[in-house]
């Protein structure tokens, strides 16, 4: 465990910020072809974003308002947010630069890569077809050090720090997604307007990667309750809440020194198990929700105590 607890922070840190500087890529680009979905009369604009992040305070103290050029800075190229994609893929350099010893040569490289990338392509955000592109590669670099990772690191603890931050990471995102997406998106939805809410909640999917798998698995309409149930308790879709705390067990039961963590996480499991989705009106929902996140950081604090 010597060479572990020199690294373990690292390296569990190094997978949080990839994953992520990728899922924030993703919203972006899915709020973008969702605002071109809807009607004019349905105002959505780009706040949800922030409210996503957590970040409504910063915000507020950088920009006098949140329209698409502003939120585009802040989330992708603003090294005043910490959460920005350039400030995560710098931290992620930074966090591989230290652990070059323990991960694949490949990985590194392309780490160093995807940091440049970003570093360079700040001037074009601007202009949306440029942006679009932009981000597309931020997600697919992404998934190439994933694959890379999954392919040539040892399967040994220092993989199991890095997939707990991964999945860690992903678990926060799809509950914040989650709660943001259902509460903001359409609020006074009028009879008239209803099959924009279908698109409000393919927008949810798409946020996830999760819309093909979802049709796949469901083989029925975009419905609130279906997807509530496909994100929370879905056991083998990799962004479902179930499936990540499942391989969130698998990781920890991997490490030595694991019992207040795992008591942790199956606190979570059991509050996710116990739960109805389909019953969930809105105000449940982030009640849910909210719970969820709390036992997440707990988790995460839990995991850090033990091993960093």
């Amino acid at each position: 465990m010597s060479m572990l607890s020199r690294v373990a922070s690292n390296i569990y840190w190094l997978g949080r910020y990839l994953e992520r500087a990728e899922n924030s890529a993703r919203i972006m680009n899915v709020n973008s072809n969702l605002l071109l979905d809807l009607p004019k009369t349905i105002r959505l604009g780009w706040q949800p974003i922030i409210e996503i992040v957590s970040a409504q305070t910063l915000f507020k103290q950088l920009y006098s308002e949140a329209n698409e050029l502003n939120v585009a800075h802040f989330i992708i190229t603003d090294t005043n947010n910490p959460g920005s994609i350039l400030s995560s893929l710098i931290s992620a350099r930074e966090n591989a630069r230290t652990i070059r010893e323990v991960i694949p040569r490949e990985a590194w490289e392309q780490i160093n890569t995807l940091y440049l990338l970003a570093k360079d392509a700040q001037a074009g955000i601007a202009n949306q077809r440029h942006r679009y592109a932009y981000l597309n590669k931020i997600i697919l670099a992404n998934q190439a050090i994933t694959g890379i990772l999954s392919g040539t690191m040892t399967h040994d603890a220092g993989y199991e720090f890095l997939r707990l931050g991964r999945n860690i990471e992903r678990a926060d995102m799809t509950t914040r997604i989650l709660d943001v997406r259902s509460s903001t998106l359409l609020p006074d939805i009028e009879p008239s307007q209803a099959p924009f809410e279908n698109i409000q909640w393919m927008s949810v999917l798409k946020s996830l990667t999760g819309y093909q798998m979802y049709r796949r698995e469901m083989r029925v309409r975009v419905k609130r309750e279906d997807v509530l149930c496909f994100l929370l308790q879905n056991n083998k879709f990799p962004r479902s809440l179930g499936h990540i705390l499942h391989q969130v067990q698998f990781c920890l039961s991997a490490l030595p020194n694991n019992s207040e963590a795992l008591s942790e996480l199956k606190t979570v499991q059991q509050q996710l198990i116990q739960v109805n989705p389909r019953l969930l009106k809105q105000d449940k929902l982030h009640e849910f929700i909210d719970d969820i996140q709390l036992g997440l950081n707990a988790i995460h604090s839990k995991t850090a105590t033990s091993y960093f």
